[in-house]
């Protein structure tokens, strides 16, 4: 069982609900602000977003991803040899602490209950009334547990082709912080894409700080990850342009939704991000950058609580 619990690489939970926290957020201050507006409830809203169902249930079945995701990619990894160099904390099947045949078991189980858990989320949110949305939900979390498998496992697995970075983005981003928000509100409006880049854009530091880090035992076992194929100097612009641009649109969101000053409060979370920029500025030394990983995601996380602290207050 301990092995399973480092195979699910607990560090990266909070960045994986940073996008529900964010979407939920939104989302659920919508609902509350028509509900008081159009006066659609006779009894008083609830004003807690701790209290919301759509919120653990979309947790969860996040959560579930994220370990799921995990565990492929330690077992693509795994039998692929690319994980027999590398950098930072052990991988499990590569170590042989889980075998190859146990960790597809693992990801059979985790898959099951992440689907479970989605039709649960999907039937909270639109109840009977709504299949056609239900239908698309269900739709898209079959695509999510794909996308997680096929990062690392098979002959065409998109992390070893360079494009991991767009998948983190749509997924970590646009679908967590979008989906959610929609669960709540079953409409769309372009505002709320302006957080959802932020989100997808933090996520995606995250993998290229991890890919920077792994970038020559990457390139030796054939994983042709962005930063492989545009070199370790331009990765770094990279990086620096991911986490700028992520400040922007929040910005401009808070900016063009302002109601309180309180909403700016995000800001605080970009001091260890800049902190962090600095540092990989003057760093020459690759396998240095896997303490920076934590940071980046806590970074985020932290993000995602200040922005909603400051909608609500």
């Amino acid at each position: 069982m301990r092995n399973y619990i480092k195979a699910a690489r607990l560090r990266t939970l909070p960045l994986s609900v940073s996008g529900i926290i964010v979407g939920a957020s939104i989302g659920f201050t919508e609902v509350l602000k028509s509900s008081v507006i159009e006066n659609l409830q006779t009894t008083t809203p609830n004003t807690n977003l701790l209290q919301s169902s759509i919120f653990w249930l979309a947790t969860l079945t996040t959560i579930g991803f994220q370990v799921l995701s995990n565990f492929a990619n330690d077992y693509g990894d795994g039998i692929k040899g690319t994980d027999d160099n590398r950098k930072g904390e052990a991988r499990m099947v590569s170590s042989g602490a889980i075998s190859p045949n146990q960790m597809k078991r693992a990801i059979v189980v985790t898959s099951i209950i992440s689907i479970v858990t989605a039709i649960l989320l999907i039937y909270e949110a639109f109840g009977e009334e709504n299949f056609g949305y239900s239908m698309l939900f269900l739709i898209l979390g079959l695509i999510s547990i794909v996308a997680a498998i096929k990062y690392t496992i098979g002959e065409f697995s998109y992390g070893y082709s360079g494009f991991g970075d767009l998948f983190v983005f749509l997924f970590f981003g646009l679908l967590a912080v979008v989906g959610t928000y929609f669960l709540y509100v079953k409409q769309l409006t372009y505002i709320v894409f302006f957080p959802a880049f932020t989100i997808g854009l933090l996520s995606t530091a995250v993998l290229n700080l991890n890919n920077m880090r792994d970038r020559v035992s990457d390139k030796n076992s054939g994983k042709n990850t962005l930063v492989v194929k545009i070199g370790s100097e331009f990765a770094k612009y990279y990086h620096y342009y991911l986490i700028a641009s992520s400040f922007l649109f929040t910005f401009l969101y808070s900016v063009l939704q302002y109601r309180s000053p309180y909403q700016f409060l995000f800001m605080v979370a970009y001091v260890p991000l800049i902190k962090h920029v600095l540092f990989v500025m003057k760093n020459k030394e690759e396998a240095k950058l896997d303490g920076e990983l934590k940071k980046v995601a806590l970074s985020t996380f932290l993000f995602a609580i200040l922005f909603s602290v400051g909608l609500f207050l």
